[in-house]
């Protein structure tokens, strides 16, 4: 059949499967140019949340630039008459034909990464193929979470205290309105932790531990954003935040409990970037939009390939991984560089819907957008019927 892009609200509800080859395709070829083979870096990787974004392009990095073994967890559809298959789906099994070609172990485990029973049969899959795990990368961006006694926790973005007002882009009319975000109950605050919090990092990392399956002096690795001030209220001092902040904590946690196993655990504090979960949330369009021109007119941009494959070969292959004084590695070191963020609060102040091209670069934005879903490659007939 032939798939369009159907959009609704923030998300796209088509993909285009050999798009969404092309969009691993240019991934790998970019880490592949890097030629970092010589550098030390973990051997057996699990990626949990691995088939979008920062997940993947982690995967790619770990296994085109450093020729590692892979197991990937995320939770997918397959097609379904008309229906497409997601785009995570399409990339996994993009991802595991370049990986076989290339020579590369990749195996995917599709299910919810939150389950017993999935973990088990990572753990099952490692223990017969892989033996053991040298990294475990947590890139998990789910927006609900259903709980060993049946207890189903929604994550919300909300801000914590009081309603916060400012200025977002419509993105379906090219404008800019005002938004207020509520602010959040308790209940939604605990829910939203537990969701996103460090929970299931930690839970990953004690079974696969008790199996037997995690090497000593292994790595692990969770991602998180702070941003600049201007989306505190609805990020780093909102739901979200305090979520994050718990994820920070478990690093810490999980360095103390596995001490005595050399576990070396990170939270990477990643640059801002176009993914399914980030278009979701109010404001930060905006600012992505304004980030965007400012960092490419600097010479600074980068997408979830380009911080990956920088996080994994000057960071992580390092002895001694660099970080700031809360022991996390700052990945967004160029966006918050003062230069850069000055020059967007100023494009902040003067934007309006008459000079939004002037300060913004929405094309930018919305060409990562539908990248996400395998659409706008000017190397592909999308006029030609393909197989779904």
């Amino acid at each position: 059949m032939v798939v369009e892009p159907k959009v609704k609200g923030f998300i796209c509800i088509t993909a285009h499967p050999e798009g969404c080859r092309e969009h691993v395709r240019r991934q790998i070829e970019y880490v592949k140019l890097k030629k970092r083979e010589g550098k030390k870096i973990p051997k057996k990787v699990l990626v949990i949340g691995a088939s979008t974004g920062y997940g993947l392009a982690s995967r790619i990095s770990a296994s085109f630039g450093f020729g590692a073994a892979t197991l990937g967890i995320s939770f997918e559809k397959e097609a379904s008459g008309k229906r497409t298959a997601t785009p995570g789906y399409y990339n996994t099994k993009a991802f595991e034909q370049y990986a076989k070609e290339a020579g590369l172990y990749a195996a995917s485990i599709n299910g919810d990464a939150f389950s017993d029973e999935i973990k088990t049969a990572a753990i099952e899959k490692i223990r017969s193929e892989l033996g053991q795990v040298d990294m475990v990368v947590y890139s998990l961006a789910a927006p609900r979470r259903t709980d060993r006694d049946g207890t189903v926790y929604n994550s919300v973005i909300k801000t914590l205290g009081s309603d916060y007002t400012n200025k977002t882009l419509d993105l379906q009319k090219n404008e800019i309105v005002q938004v207020t975000v509520p602010a959040a109950t308790g209940q939604e605050e605990l829910a939203t932790v537990k969701v996103m919090g460090g929970e299931d990092w930690a839970e990953w990392i004690r079974q696969l531990a008790a199996a037997g399956v995690l090497a000593d002096h292994a790595i692990t690795v969770a991602y998180s954003y702070i941003g600049p001030e201007i989306t505190h209220p609805i990020y780093f001092n909102g739901t979200i935040g305090a979520a994050k902040k718990d994820v920070e904590n478990t690093a810490k946690q999980l360095c103390d409990e596995f001490a005595s196993r050399d576990l070396k655990a990170f939270v990477s504090v990643n640059k801002g970037l176009v993914t399914q979960a980030s278009s979701a949330i109010p404001i930060v369009p905006l600012y992505m939009c304004l980030l965007y021109k400012t960092m490419k007119e600097k010479g600074l941009h980068e997408g979830c390939i380009e911080q990956m494959e920088r996080l994994f070969s000057e960071r992580l292959a390092l002895d001694k991984v660099p970080v700031d004084e809360e022991g996390r590695i700052r990945m967004d070191d160029y966006e918050m560089r003062p230069d850069v963020q000055e020059a967007v609060k100023a494009a902040w102040d003067a934007v309006t819907t008459e000079n939004l091209a002037q300060y913004a670069d929405v094309d930018g934005y919305f060409e990562d957008f539908y990248h996400m879903f395998g659409f706008h490659y000017e190397n592909i007939d999308y006029s030609q019927d393909v197989e779904i």
